[in-house]
């Protein structure tokens, strides 16, 4: 003959259990009074009461054992399994509020940002690492391109919060705009060059004929090469990259001149003149773009706040 053995387990449904339920079972224990849980929670010593009542019937089992008198009250050992895990979900249920207050002060949270080569060199260093003094909680992470269509199909598909671009934007009703700086073209030129005057802008005019260094047809491209059609020259360019850095190399080298926008340049370069245009191309508009209607975290008016601090001397510059 065979026997079976079964073993029934008990069914605990925790569905009704509350916060307050678990508030109240952390301060008896530690308190080893209903009265002063009640004081340390702020409650009546019967709105304590109530509460573990309330969690006894929902467990199925008594959280304490009850002596009577000036005895402190004690876990029963049905207390002892579930204290733990109280003590787990509300301090859990702290950092929860934490983390949601830091977020919605700012203070914390992910931010996508799309910049362009100029505004990673000479903008993004300062203000990035201003961000990281003074919130450290607020963690961004970059995407570069210098083709601003890129920029933009990024931002409304959602993988970027926010971008940096340059004005006009085409059909951007979908679009907040919020102007930064206006960034001026420069002339560039080898140091011996025959239209460097001793001092003073270069004339645009001064470019007709001469090899051009210039970059991809991007829109700040087209703005310059439109300035020199503007002024009456054809420009001749005889090289194109994408990196200002190999732009300023091959003037340097006596290959060209080039126009650039302020901020692609490093002005601090001795082996290059810098000066302005004469007369002057009309400068470049860098702004903060987001799309209007989605929900971004406070954090972003931190980044927005930053943005504005760290270009405001680029005009006048």
């Amino acid at each position: 003959m065979i026997s079976c053995a079964y073993t029934m387990e008990a069914m605990v449904n925790l569905a009704d259990l509350e916060l307050r339920h678990l508030s109240a079972l952390r301060a008896v224990a530690e308190t080893g009074t209903f009265g002063k849980a009640a004081t340390k929670l702020g409650f009546s010593q019967s709105a304590v009461s109530q509460q573990i009542a309330s969690l006894e019937r929902i467990v199925g089992a008594s959280m304490f054992e009850r002596p009577g008198g000036p005895r402190p009250v004690t876990l029963t050992p049905a207390g002892e399994v579930l204290l733990p895990h109280a003590v787990s979900i509300l301090d859990r249920v702290r950092v929860t509020e934490a983390d949601l207050a830091g977020f919605l002060a700012g203070e914390i949270g992910t931010l996508r940002v799309g910049t362009f080569q100029s505004v990673s060199v000479r903008i993004l260093p300062d203000l990035l690492t201003e961000l990281g003094d003074e919130h450290p909680g607020i963690e961004i992470r970059l995407f570069e391109s210098d083709d601003q269509d890129v920029l933009l199909h990024r931002l409304r598909s959602g993988d970027l919060d926010l971008t940096f671009a340059v004005l006009p934007l085409l059909e951007a009703d979908d679009l907040t705009v919020d102007v930064l700086c206006q960034d001026p073209f420069v002339a560039l030129a080898p140091l011996d060059s025959k239209i460097l005057p001793p001092e003073g802008p270069i004339e645009i005019r001064d470019f007709d004929g001469l090899p051009i260094i210039g970059q991809p047809r991007t829109s700040c491209q087209l703005v310059i090469e439109e300035g020199f059609r503007k002024a009456g020259v054809e420009p001749d360019v005889v090289f194109r990259s994408t990196d200002n850095g190999a732009v300023q190399a091959m003037v340097r080298a006596g290959m060209g001149h080039a126009v650039l926008a302020r901020l692609a340049v490093d002005i601090d370069d001795p082996t290059v003149a810098i000066r302005p245009l004469a007369p002057p191309m009309d400068p470049r508009t860098i702004v903060l773009v987001r799309v209007t209607d989605r929900h971004l975290p406070r954090s972003e008016l931190v980044l927005r706040d930053l943005a504005a601090k760290h270009t405001a001397g680029i005009t006048a510059d």
